[in-house]
């Protein structure tokens, strides 16, 4: 299957409208690239706040036009929201399809939403931000799309006595979103389900969040193939943004027995869009629900310290607080840095190095364990199925047989430590 052709195109921004300017044009350029354009040409303007009608000024509007006719292009990418108006006024007067960051965003997500739940989520987004941009001439396109996000219900056949096409549409695609909402929670009702039957398995719960492409994929399957399940698969990962957007969940099982269950989260990015956020809400619920939270960061990004602070911003957006957090500088094997390399809850490590998921292993049991207890047990032979449970799923210390049963001194979780109390042995 030949790779699909890469479109080139204009990117453009206003620089005095934007903090971090260069690093938000560079953001923008990867996001291009993650939707399979290449940025053939910047456009950069310096107004002191944008023209109201056009965005751009309207002699810059005019050097766009021309630039892009000399060099044959017909796409420009905007970082900014535009209003569907200063969207309709820059197509008119430069003759190019204009994409702004949202809709730029969008569209990738579009792309990579493989699960019904993650189509879902997106569609929503993408149909309440079609909702203030509809307008007449383009009905017949975004009938279609919607049609495709919320799967069926098209035709115009009910149509009210005096109702113009235009209201029509904007009906029709909120009936659509109504529909899409309503599957969406039906699917959030499993979900949460799978969550509470998981919550119940007394099963930490560790979260890995952070910048879209930090790596988060790759440390988790760096820690699926030392403690994984023989059929546990590892999760899809690939060099650019935003390559997975599910939330994959691993349950890993250590050496001393000790056990825990990681997600994979979808990457953030600076200003993701608030319908984006609002409709990945309950996939997110992993890390809202999170026992810890490992916070990757791409170290050898020189702009890394933004990318923590947009992951801060969007975890509070989405209501994770006051939830215990490690911080892991990836891909250390670019920098000069040594690796691994661990201070308090940070540590310096490459994903694909064994001794630096070893190392991050440590921590996370360090965290998440620490409330284990240890207890000696007095199980009668007649309870031998306890004491088989015990020896599958706790970290046994010692192990005596006595006249009246077999003596554990055993690790225990809060629930295991609860649930077998009435062998625990009285001490001297």
């Amino acid at each position: 299957m030949s790779e699909p052709m890469v479109q080139p195109v204009i990117i453009a921004g206003m620089s005095k409208t934007v903090a971090n300017y260069d690093y938000a044009m560079s953001e923008l350029e990867a996001l291009v690239e993650a939707n399979n354009m290449h940025a053939e040409l910047r456009i950069d303007q310096s107004l002191e706040k944008p023209n109201p009608a056009t965005y751009f000024g309207k002699g810059k509007v005019v050097e766009i036009k021309e630039m892009a006719e000399a060099e044959d292009l017909n796409v420009m990418v905007v970082n900014a929201d535009l209003t569907p108006s200063q969207v309709r006024n820059l197509e008119t007067e430069t003759g190019l399809q204009i994409i702004d960051r949202t809709g730029l965003i969008l569209e990738i997500f579009g792309n990579r939403a493989r699960s019904k739940e993650a189509k879902l989520q997106v569609k929503i987004a993408q149909l309440q931000y079609q909702l203030p941009r509809l307008r007449t001439s383009i009905a017949n396109r975004l009938d279609q799309q919607a049609g495709a996000a919320a799967g069926g219900g098209g035709g115009f056949t009910n149509r009210g006595s005096g109702e113009t096409q235009l209201e029509l549409n904007r009906r029709t695609i909120q009936d659509r979103i109504s529909h899409a909402k309503h599957e969406l929670k039906e699917l959030n009702k499993d979900a949460e389900v799978r969550r509470s039957a998981r919550e119940k398995a007394g099963l930490p719960n560790v979260a890995l969040v952070g910048y879209t492409n930090a790596g988060k994929s790759t440390t988790m399957n760096g820690l699926v193939k030392l403690f994984g399940k023989g059929e546990d698969k590892q999760v899809f990962e690939k060099n650019m943004l935003f390559a997975t957007l599910d939330t994959s969940i691993r349950q890993l099982t250590f050496p001393d027995n000790k056990q825990l269950l990681l997600s994979d989260t979808v990457g953030f990015v600076s200003n993701l869009p608030h319908n984006l956020i609002n409709a990945f809400r309950s996939t997110l619920a992993e890390a809202a629900s999170a026992d810890l939270l490992i916070q990757v960061i791409d170290y050898a990004d020189p702009h890394y310290k933004e990318m923590m602070a947009t992951t801060e911003e969007t975890l509070k957006a989405i209501g994770v607080h006051d939830v215990p957090m490690l911080y892991a500088y990836n891909k250390a094997d670019l920098t000069e840095a040594n690796y691994p390399n661990q201070q308090d809850d940070q540590l310096i490590y490459a994903a694909r190095d064994e001794a630096s998921i070893q190392a991050l292993t440590k921590m996370i049991k360090a965290k998440v364990f620490k409330d284990f207890v240890t207890t000696t047990l007095l199980i009668p032979f007649n309870d031998g199925d306890v004491v088989a449970y015990l020896n599958d799923h706790a970290n046994i210390l010692k192990t005596d047989y006595l006249a009246d049963g077999t003596q554990l001194t055993v690790e225990l979780n809060t629930v295991d430590a609860q649930r077998y109390a009435k062998y625990a042995v009285t001490p001297a």
